[in-house]
């Protein structure tokens, strides 16, 4: 049986900051909930859960602290327009993954980092038509 991811957790210096830039790029929902400083992030995909909240430590030293996810996209390259006007920055410009799709890293407003990827059809139909 697959373990698929069923949470994310985004950690923002500035949530406010950080809600708008989701909500213009991926339109995402988000909804107090829980202690001061944290929302609920609905994306749209049953099943996949989220939240926003305010980071706890400074954020200090180089690379990766996390855990990285890729969010689904129709259109990678005008998604990857909408990150940089909102504020966001292209880390690792497109590049296709043989028989799954183009990805493109990018760091969010809070010095986050994910990736998008706009599957191949012929991937989504192995996926499930996710």
């Amino acid at each position: 049986m697959p373990n698929p991811v069923c949470h994310f957790a985004i950690h923002a210096d500035d949530c406010a900051r950080a809600m708008a830039f989701y909500k213009a790029v991926f339109s995402w929902r988000f909804e107090p909930w829980g202690p001061p400083d944290f929302w609920r992030v609905f994306t749209g995909q049953p099943g996949v859960e989220g939240a926003l909240q305010k980071r706890r430590e400074p954020l200090s030293g180089t690379g990766m602290r996390g855990f990285e996810c890729s969010i689904s996209v129709n259109d990678v390259e005008q998604t990857s327009k909408q990150i940089v006007k909102h504020g966001g920055q292209i880390l690792m410009p497109g590049f296709l993954i043989q028989g799954v799709g183009t990805v493109v890293k990018f760091q969010d407003t809070e010095g986050n980092i994910a990736s998008v990827i706009q599957y191949l059809p012929s991937a989504l139909e192995t996926l499930g038509g996710s």
